[in-house]
């Protein structure tokens, strides 16, 4: 797949690292933050050593998505996104991945070497769709149920999986009638979910094969992971690990993760052994 200047082969599963650039995430908000002010070197250093761990994607974000989290501007948001994003397109071979809603910083970001758009509203902010659509870059729709403020309040569904395809097969078919390039799907673990329905959503990942689009998954660190384990946060990577093998085996080919060497490893033991089930089946 093209991801601006970029191709990725997603016959293999790749790893995308994250970079939240923000003083509230949820696991590691701040950390690259001093006295309130984000420390360009801090990133780029970090980014450095996911790069070297084999990650293939960067996923920038400037606005928390953490259950409760308030937005942002969106001129707070772009001083805090495009300075990384520039920085790491003069540095590293990559595909950098911007993780945002925002019609001006989906623009912005093109220009500045973006090769991948991940927005968790897929597409739905005002300007949103027109901007993506002017870049000519991928996008990647996710789903959630309320928003980010509001969406742990009691999320309910009647069958989880088939709701979520539902809603990104709306999504889709807007986005490409609108124009958009290239799509990726995310089915939003923890993005308005309980723990039951991240299992039954985890358990049933190959159902969103239906949709014929590369699925992104993103678990590392969640609260899923800490419900299942009792582990907090920064302890959940062997957890994640699992959760991540377990979806690539039902279709998932991009890993968003906190935790890139481990799972670079991982992706490529599942990848050694998936190719050999494959070589083996009759006719393979």
């Amino acid at each position: 797949m093209q991801f601006g200047s970029r191709t990725l082969d997603l016959a293999i599963p790749q790893v995308m690292g994250i970079l939240n650039i923000t003083p509230d995430s949820f696991s590691d908000g701040g950390e690259l933050f001093s006295a309130g002010k984000l420390q360009l070197q801090a990133v780029i250093d970090r980014a450095s050593a996911m790069v070297n761990a084999g990650a293939t994607l960067l996923d920038i974000g400037g606005e928390s998505t953490r259950p409760g989290a308030v937005p942002v501007s969106g001129q707070q948001e772009m001083d805090r996104v495009l300075p990384v994003l520039n920085a790491l397109a003069a540095r590293f071979d990559v595909v950098l991945s911007v993780d945002t809603s925002s019609a001006l910083l989906i623009r912005e970001s093109a220009t500045a070497g973006a090769g991948l758009i991940n927005d968790v509203r897929s597409l739905s902010e005002p300007g949103a769709l027109a901007a993506a659509v002017l870049t000519g870059l991928p996008v990647c729709l996710m789903h959630m149920q309320g928003s980010p403020a509001t969406m742990q309040q009691l999320p309910g569904y009647r069958d989880v999986v088939a709701e979520i395809i539902g809603f990104l097969r709306s999504r889709i078919e807007v986005c490409k009638s609108g124009g958009v390039s290239g799509l990726l799907i995310d089915p939003g673990f923890g993005f308005g979910k309980t723990l039951q329905h991240n299992l039954a959503l985890l358990a049933n990942l190959q159902a969103l094969k239906v949709l014929d689009l590369p699925i992104l998954v993103g678990m590392s660190r969640k609260r899923m992971l800490g419900d299942m384990t009792g582990k907090p946060e920064k302890a959940r990577e062997s957890a994640g690990i699992a959760a991540a093998v377990l979806a690539m085996q039902n279709g998932a080919r991009i890993i968003r993760t906190h935790d890139v060497a481990s799972m670079v490893d991982a992706a490529k033991v599942f990848h050694a052994v998936h190719s050999e089930q494959q070589r083996n089946r009759p006719g393979g």
